[in-house]
């Protein structure tokens, strides 16, 4: 297994280009929880555009 040293992520390249990151498990579980936090906010942007309808519990039940 390979372990940084470094707190920034290491930077692996083919061809000259950059074809992949190594980083901290923290840091990467950190970025996914900042997308899964950027997904819900579009979608409650979204729901707040349209305009929501609701029904009592009582008409639910009798449909």
């Amino acid at each position: 297994m390979i372990e940084t040293k470094t707190k920034h992520p290491d930077v692996i390249y083919r061809e000259g280009k950059p074809a992949a990151v190594i980083l901290n498990i923290d840091d990467y579980e950190e970025l996914l929880e900042q997308i899964e936090d950027t997904e819900d906010i579009a979608y409650l942007q979204e729901l707040r555009r349209n305009r929501m309808e609701f029904i009592s519990l009582e008409d639910l039940l009798k449909e």
